[in-house]
């Protein structure tokens, strides 16, 4: 069965949703376990993945205003992952 272009975006959408979503539920959860508001670094990986696939499906939508509140936030999750590294790496 061959999916039509269509269809493959739909896929990559809900991919990126669900994506996105996850990292919400993934913090939500940790925080529960923890007994107190954490983001654990996972939460940025998801973020830079839900970004990338949301951003790639409005590019493909051509869908201007989803493109603008796409397009900073995979800086902003990258840096923070930086910052995370460099917080680890000065506790060696």
């Amino acid at each position: 069965m061959m999916l039509t272009r269509e269809a493959l975006w739909l896929m990559v959408g809900f991919a990126g949703q669900i994506a996105f979503t996850g990292r919400f539920v993934l913090q939500w959860l940790y925080s529960e376990y923890k007994k107190r508001s954490v983001i654990p670094t996972s939460f940025w990986y998801l973020s830079i993945v839900g970004s990338t696939l949301l951003f790639a499906y409005a590019i493909y939508r051509q869908d201007p205003v989803f493109i603008a509140g796409q397009a900073f936030g995979s800086i902003v999750y990258l840096r923070n992952l930086q910052l995370i590294k460099k917080s680890k790496d000065l506790k060696e």
